[in-house]
């Protein structure tokens, strides 16, 4: 495997991890707050209460149900 290769699998791997939704989640968690400081409002609450609620939501699905 190049060098290339084995670097863009580490930042993939690092980033990512093991669910790519939460990766997707903190991506739109700091776009959504860019967008909102850019329009002169204060966004600094907005990447902790999204990151809280996707990790959460991470949790729940992770977590094993109970048998019926």
């Amino acid at each position: 495997m190049s060098r290339v290769k084995q670097f863009g699998a580490f930042w993939y791997d690092f980033v990512v991890g093991d669910d790519w939704r939460l990766a997707v989640g903190a991506l739109f968690a700091l776009g959504l707050a860019g967008v909102i400081a850019h329009a002169g409002h204060s966004a600094w609450f907005v990447v902790p209460v999204v990151v809280g609620v996707m990790l959460s939501a991470s949790v729940l699905r992770a977590t094993p149900k109970p048998p019926q």
